[in-house]
């Protein structure tokens, strides 16, 4: 797809990965509706990138993503970026912080396509990308539930990419590691296990782009050696559980659970 002139809705717009990702495809042409709650920072952006609409929308609130979806009219392209890191223990969490972390992880990406892909199908043309993570491929003791709506999301993305497998709509998912300089791992100030490594957020925005414009299904977004990882986690996990606990790999997660557990 030729970004140019085409119309992106993008959530999860005001923070994080958002603006970088935003950038980017602005440098490709892109035109935007933003999405988040800061109604500020979104307009911030919006006057950066110029041409650009701003929905305030809290993704975490039934009806919300429905009328987000409304509000933005005909798009062309979906990324679904918003999220929440959900991390910690699950006896942790009180029922309500569950069902925040699967609105805005899980269920609003799948409404949001719900609504929109219509259009798509009848215009015989559109994308979406939905971020997932490396927690969506690999479990760790103390994301249990970050676990859980990133493996939806992902599992969401590839079965729908099938389904349209005979249209012009394409469907991408992305697989982050460990985001350095912005993001939900940024902001703990804590630093990745080699083993899973770090990328920017420059390389992630990258992959958003590389994803639209050739319709590649899933992108991992990852050094070598987290690669490589993946690769024996799928062929032995049993094997990987164990050398990850071994090697201690599995402890940026359980850090990451506690330290975003005692911000909760």
């Amino acid at each position: 797809m030729d970004l140019r002139g085409k119309t992106v809705l993008l959530t999860g717009a005001s923070t994080g990965l958002g603006p970088h990702i935003a950038r980017r495809l602005h440098k490709a042409g892109a035109h935007f509706v933003l999405s988040a709650r800061s109604e500020a920072a979104l307009t911030n952006l919006a006057e950066e990138l110029g041409d650009s609409r701003v929905v305030v929308a809290d993704l975490s609130r039934l009806g919300e993503a429905e009328r987000l979806a409304k509000a933005a009219g005909d798009v062309d392209i979906l990324v679904a970026n918003a999220g929440v890191p959900a991390s910690g223990r699950l006896v942790t969490f009180r029922v309500s912080e569950l069902d925040r972390a699967i609105a805005i992880n899980l269920r609003a990406g799948m409404v949001l396509a719900h609504e929109l892909l219509p259009a798509m199908l009848d215009r015989k043309g559109g994308h979406m990308v939905f971020m997932s993570s490396i927690a969506g491929k690999v479990p760790a003791g103390g994301v249990s539930v970050y676990n859980a709506t990133k493996f939806g999301i992902r599992g969401f993305a590839l079965a729908l990419r099938e389904e349209l497998l005979d249209t012009r709509v394409g469907i991408s998912v992305i697989n982050p590691t460990f985001v350095s300089e912005a993001g939900m791992w940024a902001v703990t100030g804590l630093k990745a296990n080699p083993m899973a490594g770090e990328v920017s957020p420059a390389q992630v925005a990258d992959a958003v782009w590389y994803a639209i414009t050739r319709n590649r299904a899933e992108v991992d977004v990852m050094p070598f050696q987290a690669r490589a990882g993946l690769k024996m986690q799928a062929l032995a996990p049993g094997l990987f559980a164990a050398v990850a606990r071994a090697t201690g790999a599995t402890k940026s997660s359980e850090e990451l659970g506690e330290r975003q557990r005692n911000k909760r």
